[in-house]
């Protein structure tokens, strides 16, 4: 996992170093364009209601925002789309291993019981060792110690339940820190297109809507981006939340179904 959270990294700020230097080039060829356009509206004067219909169809919101992340100064939006990349690759982690954990926990308790049933203890082993998830894993440490008594059982499930919801929260922590960046990343870019915006009224000595857009455009660009991405982030964030509360929740119901079934089988074959 450590490898795929490398990869999506390099990955990731490979994409959008990639996408930046080609933004570049379509600015350097639509200013191209935009210089040989009056030449080509003498040659092309026929169809200008159609070649409006194209450049219409030819932008969207996909563009739009490619043309924004170029405004909103390459070096913030770079940190901000970076620290998106790698939280979002926590995120993806998180879903895919608590998604690998989720199991059929009646069924897997209803096998478990009929094995212990017949008093068949290797059986009910075998079953929770080819089961994946933490249910299993705490079933397996109990059963694993059966014939030490209910005592001993029971403070081995709680003790290895404690581990594995400790599995399930790994790396939530990292989530959270790349949500507060994000808009953090976001303010620092006002702040500093603010201070930009005050140098270029200092440096011309006017006060002009023209000389103030440039570093106002840059300082609202940043924040809003650095918005978006905590927002996506905390939104996966609370979804493995949710699953997590799901997962602890199953693991303590079956983990007092596990105790009663020892119970049972002490009274039933060891007396």
């Amino acid at each position: 996992m450590k490898k795929l959270f490398a990869i999506l990294a390099v990955m990731g700020v490979l994409t959008f170093g990639t996408t930046q230097v080609a933004l570049a080039q379509e600015e350097a060829a639509a200013t191209e364009q935009q210089a040989a356009a009056p030449a080509a509206e003498n040659v092309e004067a026929a169809a200008p209601a159609e070649e409006a219909v194209v450049a219409e169809e030819g932008g969207g919101i996909h563009k739009e925002l490619k043309i924004k992340f170029i405004e909103g100064s390459a070096f913030f939006m770079s940190w901000i789309a970076v620290a998106f990349v790698i939280g979002l690759a926590f995120c993806i982690e998180r879903i895919i291993y608590l998604s690998l954990s989720e199991i059929n926990s009646k069924k897997f308790v209803a096998a478990i019981e009929a094995a212990m049933e017949k008093n068949d203890v290797e059986g009910a082993k075998e079953i929770a060792r080819n089961t994946r998830g933490p249910i299993a894993s705490i079933y397996y440490q109990g059963l694993m110690r059966l014939d030490q008594g209910v005592d001993v059982v029971e403070k081995s499930v709680v003790s290895y339940g404690g581990v594995q919801a400790g599995y399930l929260e790994k790396g939530c922590s990292w989530i959270t820190l790349f949500i507060a960046m994000s808009p953090s990343l976001g303010f620092l870019g006002t702040v500093i297109g603010m201070v930009q915006a005050f140098d270029k009224i200092q440096q011309v000595g006017d006060i002009s809507p023209t000389v103030v857009a440039g570093g106002m455009k840059v300082a609202l660009i940043t924040t809003i981006f650095g918005l978006i991405v905590a927002l996506i982030l905390q939104i996966f964030y609370n979804y493995i939340l949710s699953k997590i509360e799901a997962l602890t929740s199953d693991m303590e119901d079956t983990s007092v179904t596990l105790l009663d079934m020892v119970i049972k089988y002490e009274l039933k074959y060891k007396k």
